[in-house]
């Protein structure tokens, strides 16, 4: 049984509809040919995907051009932050690829809205029940499937350097009070208790997701996506945000920390080196910490979820995070281009092959029933602790920058390093992001 996304419209869609048609045809004006488009009449279907998903996707496509040789598939990749741009100029041209990557969420929406995607529930049938129910969520909307998941899953966790803690004699925070406590005892002990890449901004938020989740619950942002008058004033987020700015102020976070990047992964290196002792993020960071410090992620990286709220109504064992991402289908497309498309979704993506290649990469693939797959992993106890964090979640919350319209995103990230910098109170944040609810 398919579920109604949160991120549904309701009464709301018409007129987002028309924004959304708006903003993407005015993209025509600074749209570039695209090679390969969906509807320029190339013999090969073009795929356009992101490059840190090259070495998984690339022998996908390899490995379908060589069996189906009819429908060939050209796959082109970009960096993350240019294919942002990229694809919504060229989808808002007509001249996008057949087979679009995306996260899901709002931005999807507004190419739902503006028709310019497919509805895949009809093709796809009962192919969607091989996944985990959470990772159809940010891509369903009034019932309609519009993308299939296309890579692993991604939730946020806590890492800590257990050299780094056994030496101020700290013990893995399970409580609020204990992250604090433990904080006090790692500045005393000279060591900074968090890094935190702040210059990239969307590190800040997993705080603010993961905080208004443990005191409020997943309604609390389920009120925000739904547009509800004051829903930002919440008294979770106002909450939430209060102890963000106690944990500034206490000294929480690494010197600097709102200059620290993600470039290089900068703040990984914080916590292999041992100039901090945690880090909060996605599960992604495995694979980095595996890379740049193979002998840390051997005998001494550690791993726990985010500690619970006292008080707080949220289960403790709702996660935050990227559910995964998507592969979505132009409307554009010709169709026999939309045929080959949905032929490569449905028997190119997760075959044995596809699943052995990402389980191999240290990813947890969302699908049902494979848990002992994943004891093959090559790192087998951080796999098989994502696959049971997500397989008994109450809520996957899909982060937040994701899931809302891309301006209002981008507002909010704006908003929340102002306040993570000290610069604006929690009031005020939520009086700014009210504001964006129209």
């Amino acid at each position: 049984m398919l579920r109604t996304s949160t991120s549904s419209r309701g009464a709301r869609r018409a007129a987002r509809a028309i924004a959304a048609t708006a903003a993407l045809g005015a993209a025509v004006l600074l749209a570039s040919c695209a090679s390969g488009g969906g509807g320029g009449g190339s013999q090969a279907v073009a795929l356009w995907g992101i490059t840190s998903d090259q070495e998984i996707i690339e022998p996908s496509v390899a490995d379908w051009n060589t069996a189906n040789p009819e429908q060939p598939i050209e796959a082109s990749f970009f960096e993350g932050e240019a294919y942002k741009t990229k694809i919504r100029t060229a989808i808002g041209a007509g001249a996008g690829p057949t087979i679009i990557y995306n996260k899901g969420g709002g931005t999807l929406a507004s190419y739902v809205d503006a028709d310019k995607v497919i509805d895949l529930t009809e093709a796809l049938g009962d192919d969607v029940d091989r996944f985990l129910p959470f990772a159809l969520d940010p891509v369903t909307f009034d019932g309609a499937v519009y993308a299939v998941p296309m890579k692993a899953v991604a939730p946020v966790v806590i890492y800590y350097n257990e050299d780094v803690m056994d030496a101020a004699g700290v013990e893995p925070p399970r409580t609020w009070d204990e992250l604090l406590d433990a904080v006090e005892d790692l500045r005393a002990a000279g060591v900074a208790p968090f890094a935190l890449a702040g210059a990239a901004k969307w590190p800040e938020l997993m705080w603010l997701e993961y905080l208004a989740d443990r005191i409020g619950g997943p309604e609390v942002f389920n009120r925000i996506l739904a547009g509800e008058d004051d829903a930002w004033s919440d008294p979770a987020i106002l909450e939430a945000n209060t102890m963000i700015q106690d944990l500034v102020r206490a000294g929480g976070f690494a010197e600097g920390f709102a200059s620290v990047t993600t470039d290089s992964s900068a703040d990984a290196a914080l916590v292999y080196t041992g100039k901090a002792a945690m880090l909060l993020q996605g599960t992604w960071v495995n694979n980095t910490f595996r890379e740049q410090a193979p002998d840390f992620a051997e005998s001494s990286l550690g791993y726990l979820t985010f500690p619970t709220v006292e008080g707080g109504i949220g289960d403790p064992a709702n996660i935050v995070g990227n559910p995964t991402s998507y592969f979505s289908i132009s409307a554009d497309a010709s169709e026999a281009e939309q045929e080959t498309a949905i032929d490569y979704l449905r028997t190119g993506l997760w075959n044995d092959t596809y699943v052995d290649r990402l389980i191999a990469a240290n990813q947890v693939p969302p699908l049902a029933g494979i848990g002992d797959a994943i004891a093959e992993a090559p790192d087998a106890e951080f796999g098989a602790l994502v696959y049971e964090l997500i397989s008994a979640a109450p809520s996957f919350q899909m982060s937040w920058d994701q899931a809302l319209e891309p301006a209002q995103a981008q507002e909010m990230l704006t908003n929340l390093d102002r306040l993570f910098n000290l610069q604006i109170t929690p009031k005020e944040f939520s009086d700014a992001m009210n504001e964006t609810l129209d």
